[in-house]
């Protein structure tokens, strides 16, 4: 049954997890001094890689638990206390541990960097990623909430094409203290979202308690 509760759930979790608006200084400060053909191949290749891993990982997840023979549940703990770590370093206004190596800044590899860094990890992030296939995987056979993930995963992919498309304009207005504000309000509601998650999953793992 249509639940647009359940549709704006997923898509304000997944959001706040690929966190468009806390990369963005990191994008405009990676992308400074390229033309803006340059800029928008790393754009493009960034949200293409942000989609195709997101989906990817929707689609097989459920595959994955059977593969590696570990219950849902173990996988809601997991991957709640990884959402609560991201959660954490986000409240503390770290936008990212990642750094380039060397020669990414090289005009010839530039169209990587929007792979590697900005699509993976940044984007599309072990937090990201395992919420997707949690979802999916807490679906079973109801087909409006397996098409809720895609539609979430379309939601954010056009969301964060926008922000980064308008990121030097966004920073102007808002500044880095306000980008950094909006990444400590986005950090607070993920922290509940792994809390939430490592309940349902320890009342999975331990349905007596």
């Amino acid at each position: 049954m249509f639940n647009l509760a359940v549709y704006a759930a997923i898509i304000v979790t997944i959001f706040a997890l690929v966190d468009p608006i806390g990369t963005l200084p990191f994008f405009v400060s990676l992308t400074d001094g390229f033309d803006a053909k340059d800029r928008q191949v790393v754009l493009s290749r960034a949200i293409v890689t942000l989609a195709a891993v997101l989906t990817t990982f929707a689609l097989v997840g459920r595959f994955l638990f059977v593969a590696f023979g570990f219950t849902l549940a173990a996988f809601e703990v997991a991957g709640g206390i990884l959402l609560f770590l991201v959660a954490y370093d986000m409240l503390r206004g770290e936008v990212t541990r990642t750094k380039l190596s060397p020669g990414e800044d090289d005009p010839s590899r530039r169209g990587e960097i929007g792979i590697v860094p900005l699509g993976i990890p940044l984007l599309a992030g072990p937090g990201a990623i395992s919420t997707v296939m949690i979802y999916e995987g807490n679906s079973g056979s109801d087909p409006f909430v397996i098409v809720a993930t895609f539609v979430a995963i379309g939601v954010v992919t056009i969301l964060s094409y926008l922000i980064f498309r308008y990121g030097q304009r966004i920073l102007r207005a808002f500044g880095r203290v306000g980008v950094m504000a909006m990444t400590r309000v986005l950090g607070l509601l993920l922290a509940a979202v792994g809390v939430q998650f490592v309940a349902i999953g320890i009342l999975g793992l331990f349905p007596n308690l």
